[in-house]
């Protein structure tokens, strides 16, 4: 099946959601150009939201996606959210910071009521989350406007999940991929593999359509995955230089640089692994640590650290979110990107089940 038959989109191409770096442009420009435009609304309030929609709505009639997390919320732990900001104590000091005016706050909150609610005045016709799904009331809200819902699945076992749970396609998460592994069964990083070790087993063990992520940054890539029997790309990283994009000058000139090829996961931005270019922060806290508070408890007390850096113009404490092949970034407009990126496989079918490796 291809991605048009179920999307109603020209191009097997899903433009990922990426926070912080995007705003209803970038959707916008993919999705008139004949891809999946998708919209990050983790971190949006419900002011924000609707004023996106509202620009989209405006400005294109053709399909596109909304993003949502939707991770259970963690109990607080006053004791190692002490003992995080205390190891962070040294750079409060090299920034003059004083802890004690630091809020301590969720962050992100998961898709709830009211976000449905909200949604459903404008009937977006793809909904996606990571981490997930939310619960069978609310996806039935999404589905009673016809909306097709989509997921991240980083394993088979979570594939086999989201099938049985009311997704309607999976995206396959390879460990390629920059940002949030969208991990929430399996969450030893010794069970994530690469796109292309993923794709075929996932294609096998669900009967859904399957979306490749990760690694992906040409129309090669794009064209390899879909042989893999993926009905299409979800691909990020290659927009981030694009002018429609909103990531900043800081983040820029790190994926124009030679550090863009050096990337890890680590968990000391937000409390869970994502895929970003190496940094002093993360060579000296991380890139993975233990002492870390849960997602999203752990962005607050490094916010102010990045603010003071980042009015410096360094980088060093900033999330340079980026997946492994930077190779891809093109600093060009979003729709032209797009077609290329689609050009070798508009109206390719994904490979036979029975005939993956």
């Amino acid at each position: 099946m291809l991605l048009h038959d179920l999307l109603g989109i020209e191009l097997p191409i899903v433009q990922a959601p990426m926070a912080g770096v995007q705003g209803s442009a970038l959707a916008i420009a993919v999705s008139n150009a004949g891809a999946l435009g998708s919209l990050p609304c983790a971190m949006l309030t419900s002011d924000t939201l609707r004023a996106e929609l509202s620009e989209i709505r405006l400005k294109t009639s053709k399909p596109f996606n909304v993003n949502f997390f939707c991770h259970t919320p963690p109990e607080p732990n006053a004791e190692r959210e002490r003992a995080w900001r205390a190891s962070l104590d040294p750079y409060y000091k090299e920034f003059a910071i004083d802890p004690a005016t630091i809020p301590q706050g969720p962050g992100r909150a998961p898709f709830d009521q009211t976000a449905a609610d909200l949604l459903s005045h404008f009937k977006p016709p793809v909904v996606s989350f990571h981490f997930g799904l939310p619960s069978s009331d609310l996806l039935a809200h999404i589905h009673s406007w016809g909306a097709k819902i989509l997921s991240s699945a980083t394993t088979v076992e979570e594939a086999i999940w989201l099938e049985a749970h009311g997704a309607d396609i999976v995206i396959a998460q390879g460990l390629e991929a920059g940002g949030h592994r969208g991990t929430f069964v399996a969450e030893a990083l010794t069970s994530q593999l690469g796109t292309i070790a993923l794709v075929p087993q996932m294609v096998r063990a669900i009967r859904l359509p399957v979306i490749a992520a990760g690694g992906i940054a040409g129309a090669r890539g794009v064209a390899a995955v879909m042989k893999l029997g993926a009905v299409g790309a979800q691909i990020g990283t290659a927009y981030l230089l694009c002018p429609e994009a909103t990531t900043s000058a800081i983040h820029r000139a790190a994926l124009k640089s030679d550090t863009a090829h050096h990337t890890a996961l680590t968990n000391v931005f937000s409390g869970r692994p994502a895929r970003g270019i190496v940094n002093r922060f993360m060579r000296e806290r991380g890139p993975l640590n233990d002492s870390v508070p849960a997602f999203p408890l752990a962005a607050s007390a490094v916010a102010p650290i990045r603010a003071k850096a980042e009015a410096l113009g360094s980088g060093d404490f900033s999330p340079l979110w980026a997946g492994q092949n930077v190779t891809g970034c093109k600093e060009i407009p979003a729709a032209e990107l797009t077609r290329e990126l689609g050009s070798l496989s508009k109206g390719m079918r994904g490979a036979n089940r029975s005939g993956n490796n």
